[in-house]
Formats: C-alpha cells, sequence, structure tokens
C-alpha cells in the first residue's frame, strides 16, 4: 500500500466518522429530554474532524498525493 492509498483510505475513515458524529448529533437532538450538553459535544467534535478533514485534503492535493478528476 502506497501513501495515496493510505492517505485516500484515512480520507474515507474522517468522513466515517463525521458521519457517525453527525447521526449521534441527531439521536441525542431526538432522544435526550434533559437538555445536556451531549449534542453540543457531537456538534464541535463533527465541525473539527470536517476542519480536519479539508486541511488534510489540501495537504494532499499540493503534495500531489490526490488528483482532481477533470470531467
Amino acid at each position: 500500500m502506497d501513501i495515496t492509498e493510505a492517505f485516500k483510505a484515512l480520507i474515507i475513515f474522517i468522513l466515517i466518522i463525521i458521519l457517525l458524529s453527525l447521526t449521534k448529533g441527531l439521536h441525542f437532538l431526538m432522544r435526550d429530554d434533559d437538555q445536556s450538553t451531549k449534542m453540543a459535544k457531537s456538534l464541535t467534535i463533527r465541525i473539527s474532524l470536517s476542519v480536519l478533514l479539508f486541511i488534510l485534503i489540501f495537504i494532499g492535493w499540493s503534495m500531489g498525493w490526490i488528483t482532481p478528476n477533470h470531467i
């Protein structure tokens, strides 16, 4: 496995974690009645991971590990 495949796998892994955090936040929104901060923590994690993902995509593009398809 070379660096490009590992980098793409890392990006997919972070996307899956973002989706899990999104569903966790939705669960807390729908089911949590005691007005705790669980939903806010889930949103904070999701935003942090999204910013990290954006930075990683920019680094991967600048290093040449990922390229656009030019479709």
